[in-house]
C-alpha cells in the first residue's frame, strides 16, 4: 500500500535535517564587522566612529559616529550616552533600549571602525621627542610611552621626570621617578593619559 503523500514529504524533511542544521546554525551568527582591534578594557570616546549591527533587524544597523556630548543616536531609540563605557558595556546599554518597548530579545554588536584623535608629547631626554598616538588605548604606562620614544639618551634622568596633566581645565604637574620603576617599585597612577606632556630632564652632573 502507498504511504500517504503527507507521511512522504515529512519523511523527506526529516531526512534533510543534517545537511540543513548547519546552515541554520550559520544564520545565528552575526555577519562580519568592519572594524578595529580593541583592548576589552578600552573605552568609547567622543568623535569614535562604530560599526553597529543589530542580529535579523539590518535596518537598524549602520556607522555611527559618537558625538562631542559621549551620545550616540540610533534609529527608533535616539540617542544613547556610551561615552566612557567599554564596547561590552556599550552593547548592553543599546541592547537595554531597544528592549525597552521596540524589540523582544535584541543582539546588539558594537565594533570600533576608528578612534577618536588621542596622543602625548614627550620631550627632553628620549631619541624621538615628539607627538605619540594612543590608538585603542586610554593610557599607557610612563614606560612604554617612553620606550615608544626610542629610550633615554645618554644624559637622561630617569628619576626627575615631569607629566603636564590638564583635568577639568585646570594644569597639573605629576612627578615621577622611572629609575625606581625600572626596578620594581612602581609608583601609583604611573599612566600616560591623552593630552598629558612628558618631559624627561637632563642629568646634572
Amino acid at each position: 500500500m502507498e504511504k500517504p503523500r503527507t507521511f512522504r514529504i515529512l519523511a523527506s524533511i526529516i531526512a534533510m535535517l543534517p545537511a540543513i542544521a548547519p546552515l541554520l546554525h550559520a544564520q545565528t551568527q552575526l555577519p562580519p564587522q568592519e572594524g578595529r582591534q580593541v583592548s576589552a578594557n578600552y573605552k568609547i570616546s567622543p568623535k569614535d566612529v562604530l560599526d553597529v549591527r543589530v542580529f535579523q533587524e539590518p535596518d537598524l544597523d549602520g556607522v555611527i559616529r559618537v558625538a562631542g556630548d559621549g551620545t550616540a543616536s540610533f534609529p527608533l531609540i535616539g540617542p544613547v550616552k556610551i561615552a566612557g563605557l567599554t564596547v561590552a558595556e556599550a552593547n548592553q546599554a543599546v541592547a537595554a533600549r531597544f528592549r525597552d518597548g521596540y524589540l523582544v530579545n535584541p543582539q546588539v554588536s558594537i565594533v570600533v571602525r576608528a578612534y577618536a584623535k588621542k596622543y602625548f608629547m614627550i620631550l627632553g631626554e628620549v631619541a624621538k621627542s615628539g607627538a605619540y598616538d594612543l590608538e585603542g588605548e586610554d593610557e599607557i604606562p610612563l614606560l612604554q610611552a617612553i620606550a615608544m620614544a626610542g629610550g633615554y639618551t645618554k644624559v637622561a634622568n630617569p628619576g626627575n621626570i615631569t607629566v603636564k596633566r590638564v583635568v577639568d581645565g585646570k594644569e597639573t604637574i605629576l612627578h615621577f621617578n622611572a629609575k625606581k620603576m625600572a626596578h620594581g617599585n612602581d609608583q601609583s597612577g604611573a599612566m600616560i593619559h591623552s593630552g598629558d606632556i612628558i618631559t624627561i630632564a637632563e642629568s646634572i652632573f
